[in-house]
């Protein structure tokens, strides 16, 4: 497949500060693109320069193979942009602004109305076409801000935080509708806080942090890059802290904690690393409950690879 978005050597300054540092990036024809960083890290000023919403000092964007300006309307009737902050008039109903939206880019009355008709019943809102937007909930909201980005059937769908202040119940629907959208032939840019919507439907990810790029791949490759691969976790009502001692000693572990009766020891590498803690836990006849292991989330490989230290 080739590329939907080419981003080379990006340059963009604010004075002296500068936001994008040589930064590039590749979007596959096809694929859920996870791009993730930090706050200030240099994404939204990422997806305006793609979008030519915001001139550049240095580098080339292409979109669709073809360098994008901010004439380059041929470019962007094809992309769709669902941004954190909803976007809808408050006077209008839901079928009104979603028809509104739509309207940007589709003429043809006809097939407007059915492309409206279809994206308010794919986002579910068939039963609020007569409702003002103060009067949906959170979700139902967030839900009319993505059939007013998608109504014209876009090619390429940018979504900037799309589950943000919403429950569990609407945060599914949301994610099940960009992965349909998907399914359907729409590329997608995802950017999100919420590492594990990111790990559930993402094909690549990229993490920036101070503009530039600072790993790339799949889930699995990402993993590879950081120095936890497992985590074990165990209920202790006691732990002497020369068994505490002893268990740091054991191979391939490189950090421990024991907290309110909760063992954890961190690893970097090994074979049969849990084996060796419930033998040591039997022949010192320490009293356990559960005790389960785990490898490393996104949110792990977030965390070691940009820090934790807090961001503005």
């Amino acid at each position: 497949m080739g590329n939907t978005i080419e981003v080379k050597n990006l340059v963009k300054r604010y004075k002296d500060f500068v936001a994008l540092d040589h930064f590039s990036m590749e979007v596959k024809e096809g694929e859920i693109f996870g791009l993730l960083g930090p706050n200030g890290s240099g994404k939204t000023t990422t997806i305006n320069c793609i979008l030519s919403l915001l001139e550049f000092d240095k580098g080339e964007i292409k979109v669709f193979g073809r360098e994008m300006k901010p004439s380059s309307y041929d470019i962007k009737k094809d992309i769709g942009v669902v941004m954190q902050n909803v976007a809808v008039f408050d006077e209008m109903t839901v079928y009104e602004n979603v028809d509104y939206f739509c309207g940007l880019y589709v003429k043809d009355k006809t097939i407007r109305k059915n492309y409206v008709e279809e994206a308010i019943e794919f986002v579910g809102l068939s039963d609020y076409k007569k409702f003002l937007p103060k009067k949906l909930s959170g979700g139902l909201l967030r839900r009319l801000n993505i059939a007013c980005g998608i109504a014209h059937k876009p090619k390429l769908i940018f979504f900037d935080e799309p589950t943000v202040a919403v429950d569990p119940q609407s945060r599914n629907k949301i994610l099940e509708g960009i992965v349909k959208l998907n399914e359907e032939g729409a590329t997608i840019v995802y950017t999100s806080h919420y590492m594990e919507e990111v790990e559930q439907i993402c094909t690549r990810i990229l993490i920036m942090d101070n503009g530039r790029q600072v790993a790339l791949g799949t889930k699995s490759e990402l993993k590879k890059m950081i120095k936890k691969t497992e985590t074990i976790s165990a209920e202790l009502p006691e732990l002497k802290s020369s068994d505490l001692e002893n268990l740091k000693k054991l191979p391939h572990v490189y950090e421990t904690s024991y907290t309110d009766g909760e063992l954890k020891l961190m690893y970097s590498g090994g074979n049969h690393n849990l084996v060796r803690v419930m033998e040591y836990l039997k022949d010192h006849n320490i009293m356990f409950g559960r005790v389960y292991t785990e490898s490393p989330t996104l949110n792990d490989i977030f965390l070691e690879i940009t820090g934790k230290t807090l961001r503005d």
